[in-house]
């Protein structure tokens, strides 16, 4: 364990649960301190039902062929739960503290207090509110400089991406060390300002909403809905990023195609931003132009292509749907 970050986290619910698979299978030591006060029997009810879910947790994955179950134990044996009145033990020696406490001011300004209580000096302290602005809690923490906001998508276990918002106090030391962590435990870190939704939520709100009103209006069916996501967007979209696509076709077609939905429907929601024609207006079009939301004059653009085709192909593969050509004598 020699060079590695001891972390903590306080809050032992499903979030902290979910770190603590992560870190722990990282080779890391986690300790997940319970943010609220009670008895020694509700106490250890929690720790035997956090330490049952992160077994299950890793149990499930090891079943699927994720990795060898024989590595449970080893990795069971970094994690420990802490009662709150222990958050001075827990968070001794950490480099850093995880809030992952419920939804709710109060419980934040509670989190943040333990941590300006305990915590190490020089520790970061990192928050993973969905909801809340890292702006909004950095007025929390006596520490806003080693402060930011690190949102892990569930499963936290499974899923790579992290969305980093630092507050306008964080260091970039701070951020860099986030960045740094996370990628050394295998996880995709990416950065926004603080911005209600941040980027995958935001994104993810609409698609959902949407999806939800062509059922709603009878155009299609949920379960054609749920296919034509899974085998058009999920196939495409686990290839190309939605900003690369547009570039891909071209700005000027997402244009166009904006324009005539925004009048078919009588509905604003579909316009495009001023980004799109401003694009158009100084050539910057896609692929075709060689920029748009990207900068392809550098580049070989059809290596590009043929490896994004390369991509898709196996994508295909894995979802089960390449099929071999029909040729003439074949039943």
């Amino acid at each position: 364990m020699a060079g590695r970050t001891a972390i903590a986290c306080i809050g032992a619910g499903r979030m902290g649960r979910g770190i603590a698979q992560s870190v722990a299978y990282a080779g890391h030591s986690v300790t997940l301190i319970d943010a609220k006060l009670r008895d020694a029997s509700a106490f250890e009810t929690l720790r035997g039902e956090a330490l049952g879910e992160v077994r299950k947790g890793l149990e499930s994955i090891a079943e699927l062929g994720g990795f060898d179950p024989a590595a449970i134990p080893q990795i069971m044996a970094r994690v420990s739960v802490l009662p709150a009145n222990e958050a001075a033990s827990g968070m001794a020696g950490a480099g850093l503290v995880f809030e992952a406490v419920p939804e709710v001011m109060e419980a934040k300004r509670d989190a943040f207090a333990l941590f300006d209580a305990h915590g190490d000096e020089g520790a970061v302290l990192a928050s993973t509110t969905s909801t809340m602005l890292s702006t909004e809690l950095a007025g929390l923490t006596a520490h806003p400089a080693r402060f930011l906001n690190a949102h892990w998508l569930n499963p936290a276990f499974l899923m790579p991406l992290v969305e980093l918002s630092p507050a306008d106090e964080t260091s970039d030391e701070t951020l860099a060390f986030m960045r740094g962590f996370l990628e050394g435990i295998g996880k995709v870190p990416i950065v926004c300002k603080a911005s209600p939704g941040y980027i995958v939520p935001r994104i993810q709100a609409l698609a959902m909403n949407e999806a939800a009103r062509i059922v709603e209006e009878g155009v299609a069916s949920a379960e054609d809905v749920d296919k034509a996501v899974t085998y058009g967007f999920g196939l495409r979209f686990g290839v190309l990023g939605l900003l690369e696509f547009i570039d891909w076709g071209g700005g000027d077609i997402l244009h166009h195609a904006s324009r005539y939905l925004t009048e078919a429907f009588g509905d604003t929601r579909y316009a495009a931003p001023a980004i799109i024609a401003r694009n158009m207006e100084e050539g910057r079009i896609g692929l075709k132009t060689g920029s748009g939301f990207f900068d392809y004059a550098d580049i070989d653009v059809d290596a590009y292509r043929r490896r994004r085709m390369e991509a898709f192909l196996k994508a295909l593969g894995n979802a089960g749907l390449v099929r071999e050509p029909v040729l003439e004598g074949d039943p």
